[in-house]
């Protein structure tokens, strides 16, 4: 059995009798491409985030760059929820810094503004010290229920 084992098929390019490719014939449907294509993005992740993009993938049955393509447009689309829920711990004690000195300073004029009320004295700019201490007030408030609720349905 030294012999050469004959080729299935057609020879010399000829139209093959089973199964075969043909010749200038495409198998299965065409392939629809879009006119231009389009630009693909990476991301580098670490490994522990890498792993929760992707759990979070897994648990709504998407691949990960779906996944991570359907999320950041859903936050490009509410910026301000974005902006509340990406708020690093840095950011919010630093806001939470500059609202606990002014209203330092407030609470230092109240004190001058009450003082003097006790004497009979009707302090200059009151009506001012009262406004900064309201806004600094509803400062804590909105910071606060940004750190609180970040979905951002607001309590009333």
């Amino acid at each position: 059995m030294a012999g050469t084992v004959p080729r299935q098929g057609a020879r010399d390019g000829e139209a093959a009798a089973e199964g075969g490719p043909q010749p200038g014939r495409r198998r299965g449907k065409p392939r629809i491409r879009a006119s231009k294509q389009r630009p693909a993005h990476s991301v580098r992740l670490t490994e522990p985030e890498y792993l929760r993009i992707a759990a979070g993938a897994d648990a709504v049955g998407m691949s990960v760059a779906g996944f991570l393509a359907t999320s950041g447009l859903a936050a490009a689309r509410d910026l301000d929820r974005t902006a509340a829920v990406i708020a690093t711990t840095q950011d919010v004690l630093t806001t939470l810094f500059l609202l606990r000195r002014q209203l330092g300073i407030a609470n230092n004029n109240l004190n001058q503004a009450v003082t003097a009320l006790h004497r009979g004295v009707v302090p200059e700019g009151l009506d001012d010290t009262i406004a900064a201490v309201l806004l600094a007030a509803e400062d804590i408030r909105r910071v606060t229920t940004r750190m609180t609720n970040p979905e951002g349905t607001q309590a009333a």
